[in-house]
């Protein structure tokens, strides 16, 4: 008997049956919705951005960028992200040779890299508060601390679900679930590394110049 006859005689014995989906998850259907995803994040970013571009220069007589801006740290904190987007692209091509302990041991080192980079972070921001920057002192601020504290809030939030994703990896190996999370993480991560190139370069390097 087809499967289509086998269906229609479950549906003849209850009627429920036929709103019974056996391929519940098409092929590539989460690598297409985060995607979408992704693209409403750029939304957010640009959205940032965009209010960066117009309170970027309200000081209201307070510090500018180039008073409170250390780029020698902003500098090693962006080595840190990109390091770490290396190594998990190591941790993909682990996974993709079916190595699962090369696969985490990048994925860790990836998880120190990032980790390293919010606790700059974090002093960073802490500093500047203790020297009476905080987001509430000038438009400026606010706008700086919104955009660059989104993208830590990202990177942290990413830091989580790696660790998560170390442990069912840990548990249940390179399965095919497995591989297309650590795909999709793949991708929040990367897009994390453009959008940190983009401050980095709109926020800190122009926010020296006079």
């Amino acid at each position: 008997m087809s499967n289509a006859a086998a269906m229609t005689a479950d549906a003849a014995q209850d009627p429920s049956a036929r709103f019974y989906v056996k391929e519940h998850h098409p092929q590539n259907g989460s690598l297409l919705g985060f995607w979408i995803y992704l693209m409403s994040d750029c939304l957010i970013f640009a959205v940032l951005f965009a209010a960066y571009a117009v309170l970027g220069r309200n000081y209201a007589g307070g510090p500018t960028g180039a008073e409170l801006f250390d780029l020698k740290l902003v500098a090693i904190n962006t080595a840190f992200l990109l390091f770490s987007s290396i190594t998990y692209g190591f941790a993909m091509i682990s996974a993709q040779a079916k190595n699962k302990s090369a696969t985490l041991m990048w994925l860790g080192i990836t998880g120190v890299f990032g980790a390293a980079f919010l606790g700059l972070e974090i002093y960073e921001f802490l500093h500047l508060i203790h020297e009476g920057a905080g987001p509430q002192r000038s438009g400026f601020l606010t706008s700086f601390f919104a955009l660059v504290g989104t993208h830590g809030l990202h990177v942290f939030f990413g830091s989580v679900w790696l660790i998560v994703l170390m442990l069912q990896v840990g548990k249940h190996g390179l399965i095919p679930e497995n591989q297309r999370r650590l795909m999709c993480l793949s991708l929040f991560w990367h897009f994390l590394d453009v959008i940190w190139i983009g401050v980095f370069t709109f926020v800190y390097l122009m926010g020296v110049l006079p």
